[in-house]
């Protein structure tokens, strides 16, 4: 399985080291050019403005390192949430005016009125990517390192062999075993995450959690891993993770802006804190269908690479699909078992790259109450249904 999916991540077309350096746009193309119907994309489009797909911000649709369609659109979210963003609740659990009220547009979904977009829980999977430069480098420590060891066990609560038994590969690949209520929505105020929010060290309210089972037997989303993560790269390497990441993964993309929301003791928030402009993700994904390769540098190791796209373990066995290292592994589709590349961020955030057709497609958007909103599976089928020069 795993050497199946090492062979299809290589692709045809523009390599990274082609794409624009920062600052520079990406080149544009006719969806025909690049083997797209223009019309099938255009009727996708029509249905995010009407609103089908709820509160869509954005679609960027490349094929061969070129940008075969980019469209914005425009919601007025002081009007849409306007009432939600002065009442306490889960989503706006303590400072009305600041960056956890998911309801206020000066913070979401846009940062400061920019085009700096927040990526919710992708930010997990650039973690992901952080740590997999480190660990390229020789900085970070083996995934099969106990969590416990960057704790001092006397003042961690709830522990038992199988706390004890935890590794940074669990924390990873979502298979803690630690109590989590994940099966809430955020907006539910028994979800764990927005409990974890509302507290002041998100750190210790994971660590201190009861275990529900052994390390490893079951994938459970859980948003307190990658914070964790965060803590144990400090202790480890002794350097900022926004701040490595600057140094050693944006700047040598060309990723010159985003900003970085921080936890009430100052870490970084790995679990959904990070923005970035669409175009700037696009490099990030292209980055990995590319081996970790850019402009002739390897940024990330290629063996963390794939290592980190291979399923780990199965999410839906019906569904196909998989996880990674915070990665998401989607299938082609119900009679394809090729795996997607992806991201996904909570509000509609979509960074997919589909490897054996060369297209990287990106969606945003800010639909953070239940109901409509644009999945994986029909975003994945409608720029799939667009293709014209046949399959491979």
């Amino acid at each position: 399985m795993r050497l199946a999916w090492i062979v299809l991540l290589g692709t045809v077309g523009i390599s990274a080291a082609q794409a624009p350096a920062a600052g520079k746009a990406w080149p544009v193309a006719t969806p025909q050019s690049v083997g797209l119907d223009a019309k099938a994309l255009a009727s996708l489009d029509a249905d995010i403005a009407s609103r089908k797909y709820g509160n869509v911000d954005s679609m960027l649709v490349m094929r061969h390192g070129k940008i075969a369609y980019d469209k914005t659109y425009t919601h007025d979210y002081a009007k849409i949430y306007g009432t939600q963003a002065k009442e306490p609740g889960p989503l706006n659990p303590h400072d009305f005016g600041g960056p956890y009220n998911y309801f206020n547009p000066w913070w979401h979904p846009f940062y400061h009125g920019s085009d700096l977009h927040s990526m919710q829980s992708v930010t997990k999977s650039v973690t992901s990517a952080v740590i997999g430069v480190a660990v390229s480098r020789h900085e970070f420590p083996s995934l099969d390192t106990p969590v416990l060891k960057f704790f001092d066990e006397d003042k961690v609560a709830n522990i038992d062999d199988r706390k004890r038994h935890m590794t940074i590969r669990n924390l990873i690949t979502m298979t803690t075993g630690v109590k989590w209520e994940d099966g809430f929505p955020y907006s539910d105020p028994r979800n764990s995450a927005g409990i974890m929010e509302g507290s002041e060290d998100w750190v210790k309210y994971f660590i201190d959690q009861p275990m529900a089972e052994e390390p490893g037997a079951h994938f459970y989303y859980n948003d307190g891993a990658p914070e964790v993560l965060a803590y144990i790269f400090q202790k480890a390497t002794g350097q900022d993770m926004e701040e490595y990441a600057a140094k050693n993964l944006f700047a040598p993309i060309g990723i010159e802006r985003w900003f970085w929301k921080r936890t009430p003791l100052g870490l970084p928030d790995a679990e959904g804190g990070l923005y970035l402009e669409r175009h700037d993700l696009a490099r990030l994904m292209i980055l990995f269908q590319h081996d970790g390769m850019w402009d002739g540098k390897q940024v990330v190791g290629a063996e963390w690479v794939k290592a980190s796209l291979a399923p780990s373990i199965t999410v839906n066995e019906k569904a196909g699909v998989k996880y990674g290292f915070l990665w998401w592994l989607y299938p082609y589709g119900k009679d394809d078992p090729r795996m997607t590349i992806a991201g996904s961020g909570f509000g509609g955030q979509e960074p997919i790259v589909i490897p054996a057709y060369d297209i990287v497609m990106i969606f945003t958007g800010w639909n953070i109450l239940p109901g409509a909103g644009l999945r994986h599976r029909d975003a994945i089928d409608r720029v799939l249904a667009a293709v014209t020069d046949g399959k491979k």
